[in-house]
């Protein structure tokens, strides 16, 4: 299912909607994780999974746009509340998160219900992010832990955002956008770790949900990547 980017009047004053973005070269169990754990914890009716066309912190994806979307598509049906955005695939420049709201914004998308879902370790350098502070001004964020990188940790590693750091029991209505921290365990699992497990021809059980092992074996993804 493709999230809608056109909500109802009605739906933009009570639905929550978390919004997933990633390179997803592949998407794996630990995105998943990560997506449950905000969901949980802030009650989200729904969570769309982004595919970005051009990452702006990371290296080019290996796997083609479309191999990418296919699986991520897998990885939603596994969900009923998980959806998929095409949005940033449409574009060839970077897929800024500044520039995502913007278009989602100009799209009628009322952004006091939008919460973007992060791992802790990539909003460690929300400083490096294009637009960076007035971006935080813009929508909630659910900062959620990955392994190594806990999310109650970013007090003290970001102490100019401490004061607007909270856990989602401590918050309350605060009448402006909150950076919730989410603890919780996800698997510990990497997009890199799973192109060499898939080059070396082993298993990836464990890894990624079982249809998108099999469209990574189906389709030969990441063989001879090194």
């Amino acid at each position: 299912m493709t999230a809608p980017v056109h909500p109802s009047s009605s739906a933009r004053s009570t639905r929550r909607l978390g919004w997933l973005g990633g390179t997803f070269d592949p998407i794996h169990l630990g995105h998943l994780d990560v997506a449950r754990a905000a969901r949980a914890a802030l009650h989200l009716d729904e969570v769309a999974l982004v595919p970005a066309h051009h990452p702006p912190h990371r290296d080019p994806p290996v796997a083609a746009a479309t191999a990418r979307l296919a699986m991520v598509r897998l990885a939603a049906a596994t969900e009923p509340w998980l959806t998929v955005s095409e949005l940033e695939l449409h574009s060839d420049a970077p897929s800024y998160t500044m520039t995502t709201l913007d278009r989602l914004e100009a799209a009628g998308v009322d952004l006091r219900a939008l919460y973007v879902i992060t791992g802790a370790d990539a909003f460690a350098d929300i400083a490096t992010w294009k637009g960076y502070p007035a971006l935080l001004d813009r929508c909630h964020f659910v900062v959620v832990s990955r392994p190594g990188h806990h999310a109650r940790d970013l007090r003290d590693r970001l102490p100019a955002l401490a004061a607007r750091l909270f856990t989602p029991g401590e918050s309350g209505d605060r009448g402006q956008p909150v950076i919730f921290l989410v603890d919780a365990a996800t698997a510990p699992v990497s997009s890199t770790g799973i192109r060499a497990a898939a080059a070396a021809g082993t298993t990836l059980t464990g890894l990624v949900p079982d249809a998108v092992a099999s469209y990574i074996g189906t389709h030969g993804l990441y063989r001879g990547v090194e």
